[in-house]
């Protein structure tokens, strides 16, 4: 079988040609799609990959924002709650210091009250006792009250002692020629005075001058004085241990029933010398 060259060259050309072709049209539009595709797939990795760190740096700033907005929550409410509390402890501060002021108005409101009402109660007891004294003496004695306080305080001088009447005198001599001051809560009739005017010459001497006044705030009763030595005799003893049995009444109207105590009754004194 002979070879026929020509035809066989033909046919590689044509080959060849074919090959050529297909490179050119076929193959290399298909590898320059093949690159492409590779490279916008790397592109897009690179993207994502870029948009990934993005991401993940995104987050890590969303991470951090949110542990400072924790930490400055945590910070605001405890500023909140320690403020609260320092406002709480002022206005606990602010009642506690109204309430001591009410208190201590109240107290003195009270205290006002009950003066109001020992004063009250004095002045309506001293009254009632002047009554009960000056009837009860003219119903016993057939005289006066200023009558007898006028006896009393001539017996009263009759029975200083030696050392009294000395200081007396001394007094006397010392203030001359001042003279003997007598005072009463209310003007003494002339016997009374010529009374106790004789009661006084008999103790210290017949040439005592004596000079009569009143002094209201002796609750009843009849002084002598001379350079500051004092003979007196008054019912302030009797008023005052009433006055001090109110006072104890009053103060446990306050008290429990079961602390409560009856009161021991004093001994009044009806007499009372000032040296």
């Amino acid at each position: 079988m002979l070879i026929d060259w020509f035809t066989v060259g033909a046919q590689v050309l044509n080959f060849l040609i074919l090959v050529w072709l297909m490179k050119r049209f076929l193959y290399q539009p298909i590898l320059d799609a093949i690159d492409a595709r590779e490279q916008r797939i790397a592109t897009e990795l690179a993207n994502a990959a870029a948009k990934d760190a993005q991401a993940q740096q995104e987050r890590d700033e969303f991470q951090r924002k949110n542990a400072e907005f924790d930490q400055q929550r945590v910070a605001l409410l405890k500023q909140a709650t320690d403020e609260a509390q320092a406002e709480r402890e002022r206005l606990l501060d602010e009642a506690r210091q109204a309430a001591a002021v009410l208190h201590a108005k109240r107290q003195e409101t009270l205290s006002n009250e009950a003066q109001h009402l020992h004063q009250a109660l004095r002045r309506r007891t001293q009254q009632e006792v002047f009554a009960i004294t000056r009837k009860a003496l003219t119903d016993l004695a057939g005289t006066s009250l200023e009558e007898r306080m006028v006896e009393v305080f001539a017996g009263r001088l009759r029975d200083l002692d030696e050392a009294e009447k000395e200081r007396l005198n001394s007094a006397l001599k010392a203030a001359s020629p001042s003279p003997v001051i007598v005072r009463t809560t209310f003007d003494l009739p002339p016997a009374q005075r010529a009374s106790t005017e004789a009661a006084i010459k008999a103790t210290l001497g017949a040439e005592t001058p004596v000079q009569f006044g009143t002094a209201p705030d002796l609750i009843s009763g009849i002084e002598l004085t001379t350079n500051g030595q004092k003979v007196a005799w008054s019912i302030a003893g009797y008023l005052a241990s009433l006055e001090k049995s109110v006072e104890e009444l009053l103060k446990a109207r306050d008290l429990p029933e079961e602390a409560q105590a009856e009161p021991e009754p004093e001994e009044p004194q009806t007499a009372t010398a000032h040296p």
